[in-house]
């Protein structure tokens, strides 16, 4: 087990927070192309990076009020 949970998995939130923006940055160009299934997976991709980087956030805070 890490030393510090909470800042670990504080750190891997930033992670996937960073490759949600980095999905959304793709978006222009398939949008521009019509490409209605890949925009479609990139956003269901984004979301699912969000939900995950939220739930990341919310152990972390746990893991600071439960690690001694």
């Amino acid at each position: 087990m890490p030393s510090n949970p909470s800042a670990t998995l504080a750190v891997m939130a930033d992670h996937l927070e960073r490759y949600h923006h980095e999905m959304g940055d793709l978006l222009p160009g398939y949008q521009s192309k019509d490409q209605a299934d890949m925009v479609n997976a990139i956003v269901e991709c984004e979301r699912s990076l969000r939900q995950a980087a939220r739930a990341l956030r919310k152990a972390s805070k746990l893991a600071s009020t439960t690690h001694h």
